[in-house]
């Protein structure tokens, strides 16, 4: 799927989502990777194999009175 050079990180990579982009919808919230992922803004994703991956939920800073 890949043409670049060095390829992209595979779907399966920990770092998948430095994978050059394919195409970006902003308006719709998601954008395409060329490893064939839909990442969305969220930061969910969508793998080509169909698995989730659940949005990073990051905590608040709760600073202390």
């Amino acid at each position: 799927m890949c043409q670049h050079h060095p390829p992209c990180p595979t779907p399966n990579a920990s770092d998948r989502e430095a994978a050059h982009l394919v195409a970006h919808h902003p308006e719709q919230g998601w954008s395409l990777l060329c490893n064939g992922i839909l990442l969305f803004d969220d930061t969910g994703e969508l793998l080509p194999d169909g698995r989730v991956i659940a949005p990073a939920r990051r905590r608040a800073k709760v600073e202390a009175t």
